[in-house]
């Protein structure tokens, strides 16, 4: 009985239980349905009160130039900005840095840009003034660099305009000249990096290497054939294919040497007309040099009848080789017969003479004119071709025109006896065969006109490594 009397009371405390628990339960329920969407803005863990946000961005408006006189209203977490700015930049800033304000919620951004010209170029002025003084600040720092740089370059400058050891290292005066002026680039070079250094600014270094590198290219390209001849005459020199007053035979021209430049090989032909061929064409070409060896052989050919004894030809047409003084006896001169022809033979002659001392062209005037008149002297005749004519009798002749017409057919020509050999006569003396000065004194005029622009080396090693005969 006792244990059915408590049950109400255990059933009254289940319940006080299960209200109490519901009654605690409630309040959280409801802060649950009361939370914004969105997370709070704060600065730190505490709210922002309107009054707060105006004056903090009021503080930050006041350190930045031109941001001063902006005005500011706050309502609700919403900033509405007024006034009137410098710059349209200006503006965007201002929004930028409200943005980052704690608890700011929008933004109103109503400024708008000064018209006014003075206010608009205070700005300028200002970034003007300002960089003048950091101008001003800095010169002391560029004047110390600025002479560094001359000094290095004037030191440069000193090295390289000595004759020694540029001479020493070549004895080509184009390619020492080119040496110094490299080395000299060099010192150059070297003081601009030790000014940029002391200025602080070796990156600008890269820089300008890079855009000299891009302006060089394109000039290259633009002037290809110009730095084409300027490589060639530098090969040219070193090489020394030829001397000043050889005579040459180059891309079938024929001339004197005048001079070699940075550009061109200048010629001088037998007429006296210059001839100007780019270096680059030298420099490929084939150079047939007629004066480095001063021993030459001139040669040419005479017919003689084919009825003629040939081994007396032969043996007259070199004695009077050998009689003739110009010739010379070592390397001998030579005679065979070249071919047989349709009415004669044609013997060939040669002979070698000294070009320091007898000209080649009258030398082998010469010789033609004394071998084809001991020939003659001797009685071998220098006949002519001749032709032989066949006429075919069995046929008709045919009638021509005027025939038709009545009139007489010409007279058939008789044909007239050769005359009779005359005596041969005694052949003439020798006549000058000296070397012919007269272009030769041009070519010197000419190079005594411009000294400093020949780039051959007189007397120098060719690219064989021999020197040429005086």
């Amino acid at each position: 009985m006792r244990h059915l009397s408590s049950f109400p009371h255990i059933l009254l405390r289940l319940a006080a239980l299960v209200f109490a628990l519901a009654l605690s339960g409630m309040p959280a329920v409801a802060q649950e349905t009361v939370e914004p969407a969105g997370p709070t803005i704060e600065i730190g863990n505490a709210v922002t009160a309107d009054a707060e946000i105006r004056i903090r961005i009021q503080k930050i408006f006041r350190e930045i130039d031109g941001l001063g006189q902006v005005g500011i209203s706050v309502s609700s977490g919403v900033v509405t900005l007024n006034g009137q700015v410098e710059e349209a930049v200006l503006a965007q800033k201002a929004e930028d840095l409200v943005s980052r304000v704690a608890g700011v919620v929008a933004i109103e951004n109503e400024l708008t840009e000064q018209t006014a010209v003075t206010e608009r170029l205070k700005p300028v002025i200002g970034r003007f003034e300002t960089r003048m003084q950091q101008t001003l600040d800095y010169l002391p720092l560029v004047l110390v660099a600025g002479l560094v740089w001359v000094l290095i370059g004037l030191f440069g400058w000193f090295v390289t305009t000595r004759k020694q050891p540029w001479d020493w290292l070549t004895p080509n005066a184009f390619i020492a000249d080119l040496l110094r002026q490299t080395v000299w680039l060099a010192f150059v070079m070297l003081g601009a990096l030790m000014a940029l250094d002391i200025l602080g600014a070796t990156a600008v270094l890269g820089t300008i290497l890079g855009a000299v590198g891009i302006i060089g290219l394109a000039i290259g390209f633009a002037v290809k054939d110009t730095v084409e001849n300027y490589i060639a005459s530098i090969l040219l020199s070193v090489r020394q294919p030829f001397q000043p007053r050889d005579f040459i035979t180059l891309e079938g021209m024929q001339g004197f040497v005048i001079r070699l430049t940075s550009r061109a090989t200048i010629l001088m032909d037998i007429d006296g007309n210059h001839i100007r061929i780019p270096n680059a064409t030298v420099f490929k070409a084939n150079i047939v040099n007629y004066s480095r060896n001063p021993e030459r052989r001139f040669s040419f050919e005479l017919g003689v009848d084919a009825d003629s004894q040939l081994h007396e030809a032969l043996g007259i047409c070199r004695q009077t080789l050998d009689s003739l003084d110009f010739v010379l006896k070592n390397p001998e001169p030579g005679v065979w017969i070249e071919k047989v022809g349709d009415s004669n033979v044609v013997i060939g002659v040669s002979g070698w003479i000294n070009q320091t001392e007898t000209d080649y062209v009258k030398a082998r005037s010469e010789a033609i004119r004394t071998v084809k008149t001991a020939l003659e002297t001797a009685g071998f005749a220098l006949p002519e071709p001749i032709y032989r004519l066949r006429f075919d009798t069995t046929g008709t002749m045919p009638v021509m025109p005027e025939d038709l017409s009545g009139s007489k057919p010409a007279a058939t020509a008789k044909p007239v006896p050769a005359a009779a050999d005359s005596e041969a006569q005694p052949a003439a003396p020798v006549t000058n065969t000296g070397v012919d000065e007269a272009v030769l004194k041009k070519v010197d005029e000419e190079r005594q006109q411009e000294p400093g622009t020949d780039l051959l080396s007189t007397g120098a090693e060719d690219e064989l490594g021999a020197r040429p005969s005086a």
